[in-house]
């Protein structure tokens, strides 16, 4: 490939995280002329599917998502709307055989941590001068706080391993600095309990790992604290207590909650709609009630006043894998843990590659899948569209990217 045409898939690369931020027609450009790319190498490049074949711990999962969709639809007969997750996973399968191409893959991370300071700017320009209390981006309202805030922490850790690099340039290590230091800062300020919390152990492992397998020098890890630690202590101090309130609330909802008298609250309210779940999924232990049919279940359950009024509105449980449960019943509960477990292993084992090329991209998708394996037993990561997108994104594209490392690898050494 042309050494012009590498530079646009990178810059494509590079703007795909972008765009689940910005107004919807704008972003299918990116995303449109990947995915003919990606079709492109398919189609004319076996190399390429033989990457994906080194990649199969992510494909595997992902197509049998998409199967099970298909037939969940049939067996409950419902609009092939409902196959619209599907679609996406598809579209960034596709997507993901860009990875294999000579990308620049230093203008790439640089470029991630360049969107990162961008929505940091976003979440303090619209808390501190709009006076919004819980940011949420430029493509949503309220409801999007949370996908907004997994979003800058699934970047801010994709930062943070290009900060932990040694060789890194000191231009450069300022630029991931400043996108991880804004990336925190902007997650604290939406106050979003669920995706701060499932960063704290992708965020550890990253350091452990790294510290274990490459060694950690004192000079890596105090910057990378104190970056925290200001961006922390900061953000509280202008929410004025409210994120530690937050916190603090979880306790008090938790030992005072009651499905018949107080199910009303962030936290009571989740413990009423997985209550309602688990029921739904001991109901319909085999299909679930159908894809994107919790919400009709809960709101026929509390006419039956088996579930608390409070929950009426919702339309998932805020747990993935419940959600899995409830509506596609077990071989979805399976195909979900799938999805995590099996990413998990095939990065760990590649993130301390000796190879560069094939352990960085491990090491970025480790990260991504604890961060969203955490984050799905309390909030809906894979049921929003920014967040799902970012996750499949990445999943994909990665994998395939170290597949690629891979499948070079074995020729070589075959040839």
């Amino acid at each position: 490939m042309k050494r012009w045409s590498l530079a646009c898939c990178s810059l494509l690369v590079v703007l795909v995280p972008l765009s689940f931020s910005i107004e919807r027609h704008v972003r299918v450009v990116p995303i449109a002329l990947l995915f003919l790319t990606g079709l492109w190498l398919l189609v004319a490049d076996r190399s390429v599917r033989r990457s994906y074949r080194h990649a199969w711990p992510a494909m595997l999962p992902a197509a049998l998502m998409v199967a099970l969709s298909v037939v969940n639809i049939w067996q409950h007969r419902l609009g092939w709307r409902e196959f619209d997750q599907s679609a996406h996973i598809i579209m960034y399968a596709v997507i993901a055989a860009v990875f294999t191409l000579g990308l620049n893959m230093r203008r790439v991370w640089n470029g991630f941590s360049l969107t990162l300071i961008f929505l940091g700017v976003v979440s303090i320009v619209q808390h501190h001068c709009y006076g919004v209390l819980r940011p949420a981006g430029l493509n949503g309202g309220p409801a999007s706080t949370i996908e907004f805030a997994t979003v800058m922490l699934g970047l801010t850790l994709l930062a943070l391993l290009q900060l932990l690099k040694p060789k890194a340039p000191t231009a450069e290590k300022w630029l991931h600095g400043a996108a991880m230091a804004l990336g925190i800062y902007g997650a604290l300020l939406t106050q979003s309990r669920g995706p701060l919390l499932a960063f704290v152990p992708a965020f550890a492992l990253v350091m452990a790992l790294h510290g274990y397998r490459k060694g950690l020098r004192r000079r890596q890890w105090l910057p990378i604290l104190v970056i925290g630690i200001a961006a922390a202590l900061t953000a509280a101090a202008n929410l004025d207590g409210r994120l530690v309130d937050r916190f603090a609330s979880i306790r008090n909802e938790v030992s005072t909650y009651s499905p018949d008298h107080n199910a009303t609250g962030a936290v009571r309210e989740r413990l009423e709609m997985w209550r309602t779940a688990v029921r739904a999924f001991k109901e319909h232990p085999l299909a679930g009630v159908g894809i994107d049919r919790f919400g009709t279940y809960v709101r026929r359950e509390v006419a039956a006043g088996r579930t608390n009024a409070a929950v009426a509105k919702y339309g998932h449980p805020h747990n993935e894998y419940l959600d899995a449960a409830a509506t596609r019943g077990i071989f979805g509960l399976l195909v979900l843990v799938l999805l995590f477990v099996l990413p998990f292993f095939y990065f760990f084992r590649h993130a301390g590659d000796p190879d560069d090329a094939v352990a960085r991209p491990a090491y970025a998708g480790l990260a991504i899948v604890v961060l969203y394996a955490v984050c799905a037993l309390t909030e809906s990561v894979l049921f929003r569209v920014m967040s799902q997108s970012l996750f499949f994104f990445l999943l994909l594209g990665l994998a395939v990217r170290v597949g690629d490392g891979l499948r070079r690898r074995a020729e070589d050494h075959a040839g």
